[in-house]
């Protein structure tokens, strides 16, 4: 069985799907029309302009806004590729298509799974382990407790995929590969594109 990638195809940087803002820059106009917006200057009178009670602390922090796959994608998108000097999100190695979380709708407390699935560039890429890597530690740090990462290759864009998935399921291995001093400054240099 051949395995076919139509890899790497890359994307202009401003036809990635995102939810960030494009960053505008404000005229001498706008300056001025900031100044004559302020804040509300007591809190009591915006409960009446909102029209409901603000939260307490306790209740703020656990009304949690819920995490979607665009979200996961934004975070990962920016990853850099550690041969070439172009975001993961560009070379089409992670897609917005294969974000998945489980389940869709869960309860503030519930356990929820982020899958990610990866397509390197190249179907014998020697640094597709590494770039799982790079993805899963870049959700482990940014996503709350609640939240188990799985990154794999997906099926039939790599020759080894089922011995990359197996590394980065094992949690040991993936311990151990973020002790190596190389590699942590590899995957280091790929996370510093992160926004």
């Amino acid at each position: 069985m051949a395995i076919e990638n139509a890899n790497p195809t890359i994307i202009n940087v401003d036809e990635l799907p995102t939810r960030r803002g494009k960053p505008k820059t404000l005229t001498k106009d706008d300056h001025s029309i900031l100044s004559l917006l302020a804040p509300t200057p007591n809190p009591a009178l915006q409960i009446y302009l909102d029209g409901e009670e603000p939260l307490s602390d306790a209740e703020e922090e656990l009304a949690e806004e819920p995490i979607d796959e665009q979200e996961i994608y934004d975070l990962i998108s920016t990853i850099s590729d550690p041969e070439h000097p172009l975001s993961l999100g560009s070379l089409a190695v992670v897609n917005l298509a294969d974000v998945f979380i489980t389940p869709s709708s869960p309860t503030p407390t519930e356990l929820v799974t982020v899958t990610v699935l990866i397509t390197p560039t190249i179907t014998h890429c020697s640094l597709a382990t590494v770039i799982g890597l790079g993805v899963r530690v870049r959700l482990e740090q940014a996503l709350p407790p609640r939240y188990r990462v799985d990154v794999r290759i997906k099926p039939g864009t790599h020759s080894q995929d089922e011995q990359v998935n197996k590394q980065l399921a094992d949690k040991e291995r993936v311990a151990a590969a973020l002790e190596n001093a190389t590699l942590l400054k590899v995957l280091m240099t790929m996370l510093e594109t992160c926004a």
